[in-house]
């Protein structure tokens, strides 16, 4: 499977310093994003929502401190890692730091090689524990794999439904991203319900990414799912958006939410990989 690469914003006034770092981290192959003040390292956190943040105590506007605090107080960026790096060497910086949930904490004047290390070790720390979405609960990443690997190798008669929410990002900038998660999360329980009342014991739901979730099911579940979770969810797609635009449609903006659903089958002429396996299910979107 491709090896994922992992975004790192850098929040440091120094600009000498901050172009050093990108360029350093993007030669090591991850993406990075920079900025120069608190306020805009906590919007980029809430947008880009990077895998690791290296946070400059000492800053223009609100300190490393303070951005910490309100990256910690928000659910969809407390578990972000944090690495400060900062001048301040005593042992009172380092304990309120720490005590603000940073993962990680390296002094200036600093080696570059450290640095690294640490940013490595504090991204295995986090996979290790990012088994389920925070939002819906469901699980991802490695746990997906393995259900999926397991299907693959296994002579029995499963099949495997895609279903992707379609247009979530333009709601989400509409409407905000407490609405946009309470769509993500009545979704997940509406397939979890068909999944139970339709599907087999044995099935298994999680998430592909962030909108799109997978189904493993046995052939003979896999038609009545789709008609009963596609039913459903056409339904209730229109009640997500508050009453006054679904009264009045030219105030929604973009395209509306709506839901594709693909399947495949172990009937089907797969591949071995599991990526190469989700991207040709990820093709069967209608």
């Amino acid at each position: 499977m491709a090896e994922e690469k992992h975004t790192v914003l850098i929040v440091e006034d120094d600009l000498d310093v901050a172009d050093m770092l990108n360029a350093y981290f993007r030669v090591q192959g991850y993406e990075v994003l920079t900025v120069n003040w608190g306020e805009d390292g906590v919007r980029a956190c809430q947008t880009s929502h990077p895998d690791l943040i290296i946070l400059d105590i000492r800053l223009p506007d609100i300190d490393g401190y303070e951005v910490a605090r309100q990256l910690r107080s928000n659910r969809r960026t407390e578990n972000i890692p944090i690495i400060f790096l900062t001048e301040k060497r005593h042992r009172d910086d380092r304990l309120k730091g720490l005590e603000l949930g940073a993962d990680d904490y390296i002094t200036k004047p600093f080696d570059i090689q450290e640095l690294r290390l640490r940013v490595r070790n504090s991204l295995k720390r986090a996979a290790q524990g990012a088994l389920n979405n925070p939002i819906t609960g469901l699980a991802e990443g490695p746990l997906v794999d393995e259900r999926m690997a397991e299907c693959l190798e296994s002579a029995n008669d499963w099949a495997l439904m895609a279903v992707s929410i379609e247009n979530l990002e333009s709601f989400r900038e509409k409407y905000g991203f407490i609405a946009s998660d309470d769509v993500l999360r009545a979704v997940s329980l509406m397939i979890n319900n068909s999944v139970r009342d339709i599907g087999s014991s044995g099935d298994f739901l999680g998430h592909l990414n962030s909108t799109q979730f997978v189904v493993v099911t046995q052939t003979g579940y896999l038609n009545k799912l789709v008609e009963h979770i596609r039913s459903r969810l056409d339904q209730s797609l229109e009640y997500f958006y508050p009453i006054k635009d679904r009264e009045m449609p030219d105030r929604i903006p973009g395209k509306r939410l709506t839901i594709r659903m693909g399947h495949l089958t172990a009937k089907d002429d797969l591949p071995a990989d599991v990526d190469a396996v989700k991207t040709l299910l990820l093709r069967q979107l209608d």
